[in-house]
Order: C-alpha cells, then structure tokens, then sequence
C-alpha cells in the first residue's frame, strides 16, 4: 500500500467541556467487533493529479452523503500510518447531527473465498468523540492531527 495518498476533513467543534471531533467508525466485517484502531477521520484515497483539498472535500460527502461544511480549513498536515498510507487532513469548526449521515458504500468478496460479493458502508457509524477518547480509538498514525488541533486551539 506504500505510495497511496488519502485525503480528509476533521469537524470540530468547542463544547463546555473542551474540543470533540467528529470520527467514523470504519466500514465493513474487518471492523465490525473492533473500537480501538477503527475511528478514523472521515477521508480517502485520491490520484496524483487531484489536489489533497478537492479530494478531501469530495471524500467528506462520499463518506457521510453530506456537503463538506464551509468555514476557515486549519492545515493539520499529514501522517503515515502504519500501512505507509500517507494521509493529509484539514480541521473546520463545525457542528453535524451523525443522525443525518448517509454513508457512502463499497462492495467486497464477503466471507473470503466464497465467490460472494457483499456491501458495506463506508462508515458504519459517526459520532462525537473529546480528544483524549479519540485518541484512544483513532487509527495510530491519525493521532497527530488530534495533536496538531489541540496546539492550534490551545
């Protein structure tokens, strides 16, 4: 998967008890049982000649089915994760009901070597998280943009 480039938006929003940021719980039989590792920000891959910014906004409504919000993007800038994916991500403040969310879907050979094919949402769910649960159920690799948010609104 080395070379492979993502691209993504991080909601946030301020709270009476600090900053929370929306997550989507990863899609799919793979994830299905797991919390720790499987939130990541809504994001995904995109080819060399599209600009990071133009597909994280279209990956935002591919994932959740919604418009990205409009608002000043802070540059989180990018991370690799343990696959060597390397991802590039912007915060926008913004509030999102994940009630509202219609998560795009993929489809996949479901149980392996079957002959089977499945679908699965994108994002089987979507929820508000503080920074210190985020952290402990982010994808590794996605932890810096929490840390680079929480420097920026510090």
């Amino acid at each position: 998967m080395s070379g492979k480039r993502s691209a993504g938006l991080l909601l946030f929003r301020h709270t009476d008890d600090g900053i929370e940021v929306l997550l989507g719980h990863m899609g799919g039989p793979f994830f299905a049982r797991r919390d720790a590792g499987a939130w990541s920000v809504p994001k995904g891959e995109y080819e060399p000649d599209e600009p990071a910014w133009d597909a994280a906004r279209r990956e935002f409504r591919e994932e959740l089915g919604l418009a990205p919000p409009d608002g000043r993007a802070l540059p989180l800038g990018e991370v690799r994760q343990a696959n060597g994916k390397i991802v590039t991500a912007w915060a926008i403040e913004a509030d999102l009901d994940p009630a509202t969310v219609v998560p795009g879907t993929f489809t996949m050979e479901w149980p392996p070597k079957s002959g089977r094919r499945q679908e699965f949402p994108e994002l089987d769910r979507v929820e508000w998280f503080d920074l210190d649960r985020a952290r402990a159920v982010i994808v590794k690799g996605q932890e810096g943009f929490l840390d680079r948010l929480a420097e920026h609104s510090g």
